[in-house]
Formats: C-alpha cells, sequence, structure tokens
C-alpha cells in the first residue's frame, strides 16, 4: 500500500453527482470509499463500496474503519448524500421531516464527526458539503423549507468548521448547486426548472464535480460556499 496515495470519502455515492465524484477522484489517482444504502462493490480495488444508511452512526463508523484499514487515512470527505422533498409546508408529513433530518443532517453529523477526527490525527484534510443554492435564495412557487432547514444548516456549519479547524490543516467548504440535470428530477419538469436560472439552463453533473475540485486544489480556501447556479444566487 503506498501511504502517499490519498483517499477521498464519498456519500450518496451510487447514481448521479456522487458517482461522477467517485470517478473523478480516481481519475485523479485517489482511492475512495464510495458509500449509500444501495452501492455495490465492483471491479475496482482502489474503491471499496460501504452500503450502508448515512443516517446511522454505524455506517460512519464503518466508512472510517474500511478506509483507514484498506488505505491507511482520509484526506478528503464528500458529503454528497441527500434528499429533496418540495411541498407547502403544510402538506409536509412527520415522515418527511424524518427522513430529511436523518438523510441530510444526521448524515452529514456522523460522517463528518468520525472523519474529522482521523483528520485531525493526521494533520491534514478537506471537507465538502454539496448543499444547495436555495437555502439562501428562495423562489417564489418552489416551497423547499425542508431542504433550507437542513442544507441551510450545513452551509451554517461549514462555516463554523472552517474556523474551528482553520489551524489545524482541515479546510471545510461548500458546493451550493441551482437545479442539476440527474434522473431525478422528471423530463417534462426540465424546461420549467431550466428557467429558475438567469442563464435559462440546468446546470450539468459535471458543473458540481469541477467546483469540488477546483476546491480540492484551492488551498487557501475554505469556509466557502461556492455556487453554481446560473446566476441565482447573483439574480436574487
Amino acid at each position: 500500500m503506498n501511504e502517499a496515495q490519498k483517499v477521498a470519502v464519498v456519500t450518496g455515492a451510487s447514481q448521479g453527482i456522487g458517482a461522477a465524484l467517485v470517478k473523478a477522484y480516481r481519475d485523479r489517482n485517489y482511492r475512495v470509499i464510495a458509500t449509500s444504502r444501495s452501492i455495490e462493490q465492483g471491479n475496482d480495488p482502489d474503491i471499496v463500496a460501504v452500503a450502508g444508511d448515512v443516517g446511522d452512526p454505524a455506517t460512519a463508523k464503518r466508512v472510517v474503519a474500511e478506509a483507514l484499514s484498506r488505505f491507511g487515512r482520509i484526506d478528503t470527505l464528500i458529503n454528497n448524500a441527500g434528499i429533496f422533498i418540495a411541498k407547502p409546508f403544510t402538506d409536509y408529513t412527520a415522515e418527511d421531516f424524518a427522513g430529511k433530518v436523518a438523510t441530510n443532517l444526521a448524515g452529514f453529523f456522523h460522517v463528518t464527526q468520525a472523519v474529522a477526527a482521523e483528520m485531525l490525527q493526521q494533520g491534514s484534510g478537506h471537507i465538502v458539503s454539496i448543499t444547495t443554492s436555495l437555502t439562501d435564495n428562495p423562489i417564489a412557487g418552489v416551497p423547499t423549507a425542508l431542504a433550507n432547514l437542513t442544507k441551510g444548516g450545513i452551509n451554517s456549519a461549514t462555516k463554523e468548521l472552517a474556523i474551528e479547524y482553520a489551524q489545524q490543516g482541515i479546510r471545510v467548504n461548500a458546493v451550493s448547486p441551482g437545479v442539476i440535470r440527474t434522473p431525478m428530477h422528471a423530463p417534462e419538469s426540465l424546461d420549467f426548472l431550466a428557467g429558475l436560472h438567469p442563464m435559462k439552463r440546468l446546470g450539468e453533473i459535471r458543473d458540481v464535480v469541477d467546483a469540488v475540485l477546483y476546491l480540492e486544489s484551492a488551498g487557501f480556501v475554505t469556509g466557502e460556499i461556492l455556487h453554481v447556479d446560473g446566476g441565482q444566487s447573483a439574480g436574487h
């Protein structure tokens, strides 16, 4: 095992942005721990799949244990796992709330805490969370209070952790996308969603990946909420 080869942990890694991030980090010669509920082990020995619910503390423990036993270190954590439910505030159910909190907040908390503990011992690391531009810039007709509650909390925690760890070798950032073209969006909704951005188009998965890779290489950037939203944040 080459101890100098860097290691990334990616949550929500089985499809969409998460799967693209796994590939992008492998292309940079990182080893990767990829976790999601449904992920399966592939043929690449430098990608280790850890199946589990990110909201369960046991999953975070297994992710860290696998990273250390297989590869000996953790250099980057990408908190990509998340669920998005858009409906009027009074229509949300207790199940909606519990599911969002479990995946978006508990998932962020348990994995980030477990990984940060190892990064502190290592004296270096980078944590990036994928949030949403809607937390800062709500749009009339797009009710997203639970996304704002959960992902907005992660944006705030990103800034706090960036300051908490600023002198300990750990950078903490977030990428805050607009609407990205992924399988979660029904084809008939794409024109409407594209119109939410001043650029009048959807973002692509590659746009988010490029933003994460920029932050990865930007050694003097921490506490940044990087908007990748076709001008949505500027338009407000």
